[in-house]
């Protein structure tokens, strides 16, 4: 055999070595989460609630007039739709930082050559919340995508 003895001073200092580490994880979660978080996703979640079956009454609608859409950030951070649908469109867009840490961003979009839709300045580095509207024919199409 070794001649290793587990003693006391052993089993404290795995103790006390185990809670260092599961406190210091603690901790440094805790920071995380406080420094990510920069306010409520709804003011009223009650009142969220009472408005959701008219929020999915709308994406029935807008399902239904067929038109379909898919958003990317070009090399220069140009964000760019291509759209498959109405001919006479209208595109606008506003950028949003998910946690509203950074002041939303109006962009201007323009119709391409190629019939894709482009906006005129780049996106800013990180993560952005761009809500798209599409309008074409008295109809909109209102969609939320995720870039950076």
């Amino acid at each position: 055999m070794s001649g290793f003895r587990l003693n006391g001073r052993h089993v404290a200092g795995i103790f006390v070595g185990f809670f260092a580490v599961v406190i210091a994880v603690n901790v440094l979660m805790a920071s995380y989460a406080i420094g990510g978080f920069g306010g409520t996703v709804v003011d009223n979640s009650y009142v969220a609630s009472q408005r959701f079956n008219g929020w999915l009454a709308q994406a029935r609608a807008q399902d239904a007039l067929g038109w379909e859409a898919q958003a990317q950030i070009d090399p220069d951070r140009h964000l760019v739709l291509t759209l498959t649908g109405p001919q006479n469109a209208a595109v606008s867009a506003i950028a949003e930082h998910p946690l509203g840490k950074a002041a939303d961003i109006v962009l201007h979009i323009t119709r391409q050559a190629d019939g894709r839709f482009r906006a005129t300045m780049p996106l800013p580095p990180g993560r952005w919340l761009v809500r798209w509207t599409v309008r074409a024919d008295r109809r909109a199409m209102r969609f939320v995508e995720r870039q950076g």
